[in-house]
């Protein structure tokens, strides 16, 4: 749980203004994050789908491919995707491709 996702949830008991203040937050930044929570969870919703189709590539390849091939799988059926970012959910979920002696 972050801090802004604290004040979120005991704004109503206790205020913004002094959540913010004992927390040593902004509340312009408060606002912000507020702002700017559909955007992340269409960000998280974009990320599920596509460790979704990573998992699906990397199972059809006999779990040996790695983050450069399931990118050019993706790539090639059409889902425009970076290597880094495939990389990325590939660590978060535990992804891992076979690596050669």
């Amino acid at each position: 749980m972050s801090r802004f996702e604290f004040v979120a949830d005991h704004r109503g008991a206790f205020g913004v203004k002094r959540l913010c203040t004992v927390l040593n937050l902004s509340r312009s930044g408060f606002c912000r994050w507020l702002k700017t929570a559909p955007a992340r969870a269409a960000k998280q919703a974009a990320d599920a789908a596509l460790t979704r189709r990573i998992c699906k590539v990397h199972a059809e390849s006999g779990k040996t491919y790695g983050a450069k091939r399931i990118t050019a799988e993706l790539r090639a059926g059409g889902v425009v995707v970076n290597r880094k970012r495939v990389g990325r959910l590939m660590r978060q979920h535990a992804i891992q491709g076979r690596r050669l002696k």
